[in-house]
């Protein structure tokens, strides 16, 4: 698959979400849930609408929605987004990572259809989300169970065939841990499974600049290629959605 039909299969499976979420009967999802947890996603849904009207920067809704993600029960989060259900409804690939979207249950004060989409990513030991970097989107990764390599990189610059990286974060992530990306900081991450199963929450928000006609696109890269440049940036090559798969999407060591 190249990157072109990866981007519109995204798209398409969020539209359907958004359409499911729209009109699927609130009660098949309703949980029991805390006042704090509910409290809890009404913060989320602010700050998301917030850098998406611009009324925040990227930066700094990264700098909030760690701490709101860093703040939460996980019990509470993963009972109120069904996370044993979904787990056991995954299959793995070989290479790679699975995703499947989730939703809260009825919350007062958030709407049945947020501004931002909401996933888990599972992989199993050794797998990995591919490095790479985005643009025009915004996300942040909390880490539900299970440990990863994580690895993020600010952005410097890119062409059709490379990509100018510098990195930022190195560090074993273990359950309750987030980090975040976006066009300003971090944008080019990339983790590994170091457990037999690891499962991260996504929060998703896209299309932050349509008035600058900024379409959302995803870059792969190849950090084992790259070439130190000076001042702790990294030449790095970019590469199909096949060749990061075939390449990163399963440890061979």
């Amino acid at each position: 698959m190249d990157r072109r039909t990866f981007n519109q299969k995204f798209s398409q499976g969020l539209v359907g979400f958004a359409f499911l979420e729209t009109f699927i009967g609130q009660d098949l999802f309703a949980q029991k849930i805390s006042p704090i947890t509910n409290q809890w996603a009404r913060e989320l849904n602010t700050i998301c609408q917030d850098l998406k009207t611009q009324e925040i920067s990227q930066a700094l809704w990264q700098q909030r929605v760690e701490s709101l993600l860093q703040r939460i029960s996980l019990t509470d989060l993963m009972k109120s987004i069904d996370f044993e259900r979904v787990i056991r409804t995954m299959k793995y690939p070989d290479l790679g990572v699975t995703a499947k979207m989730v939703r809260f249950p009825r919350l007062s004060g958030v709407p049945a259809r947020t501004v931002f989409a909401k996933k888990i990513f599972g992989m199993q030991k050794g797998r990995a989300i591919i490095p790479h970097g985005h643009q025009n989107m915004a996300s942040a990764h909390l880490i539900l169970r299970g440990d990863f390599d994580v690895k993020h990189y600010d952005k410097i610059s890119e062409n059709a065939q490379e990509m100018i990286i510098k990195p930022t974060i190195l560090k074993v992530g273990k359950a309750g841990d987030a980090t975040s990306i976006s066009d300003e900081k971090d944008n080019v991450h990339w983790y590994q499974a170091l457990t037999d199963k690891a499962y991260t929450f996504d929060v998703i928000v896209f299309n932050l600049n349509p008035q600058q006609g900024k379409s959302y696109d995803i870059s792969n890269i190849d950090p084992d290629e790259g070439k130190n440049i000076g001042n702790g940036m990294i030449q790095v090559p970019k590469l199909t959605v096949a060749q990061g798969l075939k390449k990163y999407g399963k440890s061979h060591h």
